[in-house]
């Protein structure tokens, strides 16, 4: 096991560094200059001079980087440039409101794609299973923000059932917390869950035509015993890594979701700091998502090792 993780993980290392270095670059790109607006209307020459030589702008890239990369190894993500905040406070306040988003949409998820791919299975070849199948096609084909726009014409403002938009903290409201992300996490949710749905139905399809269930059945065990209980529990190992690797992207990717309903999460901050060329809160979320991807792949590869016996004996 502890040999298996650290295979991985001599394999993770590297890939953060190169995500880091594109991370600083690629930021360098973007057009515009944030010290224009930090200098004020006048835009003084000595000022702005006085910034670069403040947020070393005027070292080589090379010493920059090495700089960046020191202090975020330490903890420190850099300065807004826009409010004075510093990057890691700003992310600890939008980190629990993409989370709370990410766990009530992996929830739909499960909920909805793990049963109806082991329906699909079952009853392979029938008119449930076309219906399935239609239905988890139409789910990765229809775009979130459609959808998103589409329930709350329909939910909010036609039908008046939930809010339209907004966001209330855990702590202060629970219920009306809950409200206010059932729609958000519904749009998130279908999407993973026709994901899941497939896999789920791909798996099931190969287990059930093993030599050990076809033993079950032989033995006279009922079809509802067969399925939950001998293959649905081999059937899961490879969902259980992949929804691992879905959870990591739901955090990383809720942007279009948070812009949508107003919600103050991560992917709202990010398309703020590049609207407001705030460059330092741009490379602190893109960084600090990337390498929590990577650890969310770590945990799906554990996952995987524990869940399989045959890799255990490799």
């Amino acid at each position: 096991m502890l040999r298996f993780l650290f295979r991985r993980i001599l394999i993770a290392l590297p890939t953060i560094v190169i995500i880091s270095i594109f991370v600083f670059l690629l930021q360098k790109l973007l057009p515009g200059d944030p010290l224009l607006v930090l200098a004020g209307e006048e835009r003084d020459p000595e000022v702005l001079e006085f910034l670069r030589e403040k947020y070393r702008l005027n070292d080589p890239i090379p010493v920059q980087y090495f700089a960046w990369i020191t202090n975020a190894l330490q903890g420190d993500l850099g300065t807004s440039l826009r409010t004075g905040q510093p990057v890691t406070e700003l992310m600890a306040e939008k980190l629990p409101v993409t989370i709370q988003l990410a766990v009530m949409s992996m929830i739909f998820a499960l909920v909805i794609g793990i049963p109806a791919g082991i329906l699909s299975a079952v009853k392979k070849g029938t008119a449930t299973d076309y219906v399935a199948n239609v239905v988890a096609l139409s789910g990765l084909s229809i775009p979130n923000f459609w959808l998103g726009i589409m329930l709350i014409l329909l939910v909010s403002v036609k039908w008046q059932l939930l809010p339209a938009s907004g966001y209330v903290p855990l702590s202060e409201d629970f219920g009306q917390s809950i409200r206010t992300m059932l729609m958000p996490s519904f749009v998130l949710g279908t999407a993973l869950a026709a994901t899941l749905m497939r896999h789920t139905r791909s798996s099931m399809l190969s287990v059930l035509s093993a030599d050990y269930v076809r033993t079950a059945r032989a033995k006279g065990l009922s079809e509802r015993v067969v399925v939950l209980k001998h293959a649905l529990r081999n059937a899961l190992t490879p969902i259980v890594t992949l929804s691992a690797l879905l959870f990591g992207e739901l955090v990383a990717g809720a942007v279009l979701t948070e812009q949508i309903f107003t919600i103050p999460g991560f992917g709202k901050l990010v398309v703020d700091a590049v609207f407001n060329r705030d460059y330092a809160v741009v490379q602190g979320i893109v960084l600090v998502t990337a390498v929590g991807f990577i650890f969310m792949n770590l945990f799906a590869d554990a996952m995987y090792f524990v869940l399989n016996p045959r890799l255990r004996e490799a």
